[in-house]
């Protein structure tokens, strides 16, 4: 019979109560409780200069980029068309920090965040479809085209129109399957075949998708899973407004046990409340520790780091992998959750078997891909690191802000455990 023993190392943090954390801005600047060092704390009266350069210029390009190559790179059109082109592009530039502020600063607002969020998704989009329309147009002056700038324009929006509509049922589908087995040199043979489910980067949000997250479970449990886990990022807002849409996903049951960890996101959004709300539900949301599980007389440790968004942080003070495999008997296999690839680092140097990982939703919106590989090192899938330590990065079920996936499908992963021959 499968067994699940208590975690050992490191003890479980304390939790506050729910009632004892209440929303606030994504931002801690002027936080002093998350750091003991005043000189780490920034100062108040609104943001670093170094912070206004990219705020305002980011947005210049975002939106200057697609309106030379549209409507006023030479491509002749009517004045009134290039009038409301300067418009739309004025007000969007100015538009989308306000919205962003709104929707994911103290305010909250959903209906700001659902709008903000949108448009950023549909303007990055198109600065692409734009860059490349920019390529394009080069070949074609090299070529000697008439009319190429019209060329590029017309393709530029076509190509954008094709994109974002499918984007939006890429994230909106319920994700794929993709089941992967996986070699464990130490891993026993009465767990040879265990089937872990790996959820992660939910982001349940501004968007409400209790439908969606109803239609996730009915698929996990015909997967029959005998693990469960959730790699952190589950939510973006506090239980009360986002409890009701992850209760479908979070009422699922797996014999050898379900386990959580936390995030970078849910440090944004309450990490203490969401850890006691998962307890509640009988989830092992492993902070820093582990826990062992057993069939047929072998077992595995699972265990759980904090994220590096944790530093300074009440929950635990950030990742530490020693703490979370104190106690744990060092010739068990075991199976690793942290929220990031680029913790992968000490997995390795503490002869992890394998990492779960998500974070990094494959890129989510092409080609954003670029710079979040220039960052975590994995994009997706699983990857061979040292000598025993294999590291699996899932694209993520869910979406973070725009509603959008756009050659980065989203998945919902069955490992399958194999003992090593």
């Amino acid at each position: 019979m499968p067994r699940v023993r208590a975690e050992l190392g490191a003890p479980l943090v304390g939790v506050a109560p729910s009632g004892a954390w209440h929303p606030g801005p994504v931002s801690t600047a002027n936080d002093t409780s998350a750091t003991d060092d005043p000189a780490a704390v920034p100062r108040r009266g609104g943001p670093p200069r170094g912070f206004l350069v990219p705020l305002a210029v980011v947005p210049a390009l975002l939106f200057g980029v697609p309106l030379w190559t549209v409507v006023l790179g030479g491509q002749g059109w009517p004045l009134g068309v290039r009038v409301a082109g300067i418009v739309l592009a004025v007000l969007a530039y100015a538009g989308l920090p306000l919205l962003m502020a709104a929707g994911h600063g103290r305010r909250r607002s959903d209906a700001a965040a659902r709008v903000g969020d949108t448009l950023l998704g549909l303007a990055w989009l198109l600065f692409a479809c734009s860059v490349l329309g920019l390529v394009l147009e080069l070949v074609l002056l090299v070529a000697g085209t008439p009319g190429r700038e019209r060329i590029v324009a017309y393709a530029v929006v076509a190509a954008w129109v094709l994109l974002v509509g499918y984007g939006l049922v890429e994230a909106l589908r319920v994700p794929r399957v993709r089941e992967r087995e996986v070699v464990l040199d130490r891993l026993g043979p009465g767990l040879d075949g265990a089937r872990v489910v790996v959820l992660t980067d939910t982001h349940f949000g501004p968007l409400d998708r209790t439908r969606w997250s109803e239609r996730v479970a009915a698929v996990v449990r015909g997967l029959e899973p005998d693990l469960l886990v959730h790699a952190g990022d589950i939510a973006d807002g506090d239980v009360a407004r986002r409890g009701g849409q992850a209760r479908p996903m979070v009422e699922l049951t797996a014999p050898l046990g379900r386990f959580s960890i936390v995030g970078n996101h849910e440090h944004f959004s309450g990490a203490e409340q969401w850890v006691a709300h998962l307890r509640d539900l009988g989830w092992q949301v492993l902070v820093n520790a582990h826990a062992v599980v057993e069939r047929g007389g072998d077992e595995l440790v699972v265990a759980g780091v904090d994220d590096p968004a944790g530093r300074g942080r009440p929950l635990s003070g950030g990742p530490d992998l020693d703490a979370a495999l104190t106690g744990a008997a060092p010739d068990l296999p075991v199976l690793l959750l942290a929220h990031q690839p680029s913790q992968v680092g000490a997995a390795v140097a503490a002869g992890v078997d394998l990492q779960v990982s998500g974070h990094t939703h494959g890129g989510q919106i092409w080609p954003f891909h670029l710079i979040v590989r220039l960052e975590q090192r994995a994009l997706a899938g699983l990857s061979r690191r040292g000598e025993r330590t294999q590291l699996y990065t899932s694209r993520g079920t869910g979406f973070w802000g725009p509603p959008l996936r756009v050659f980065a499908p989203s998945e919902i992963t069955v490992l399958v455990l194999r003992a090593g021959r």
